[in-house]
């Protein structure tokens, strides 16, 4: 995996497999700096928070590619700042996260 990928330069060859596991998509999460994306940690958290609740409550997500990429990348530090893998829950909302990534990508 290469180092950041801006969203004009992402390609589903980039993304990983549906099936893939959770060390494979944190790779991939740190491919987008969500924090130099929002211009700080709190503005990249308020963004990324907003949408997990949103997920929790309506299993919405944003149309937004940036948006998107940000929820993933907060969701790769917060599992390692956390320092354990994802549960049950976080995945399905991680694979959800990744799921509109591809669709966003390949339009």
């Amino acid at each position: 995996m290469r180092g950041e990928i801006a969203n004009t330069e992402l390609s589903e060859s980039d993304l990983p497999s549906p099936d893939a596991g959770w060390h494979e998509i944190g790779r991939f999460a740190l491919t987008f700096n969500g924090y130099e994306a929002w211009g700080s940690f709190r503005k990249c958290a308020d963004v990324a928070d907003r949408w997990a609740d949103a997920f929790r409550a309506t299993a919405t997500l944003t149309d937004s590619l940036t948006e998107l990429r940000t929820c993933l990348f907060f969701e790769q530090r917060r599992w390692r700042h956390f320092g354990y893998d994802p549960n049950e829950e976080a995945m399905c909302y991680i694979e959800a996260l990744l799921e509109e990534i591809r669709k966003r990508v390949s339009e």
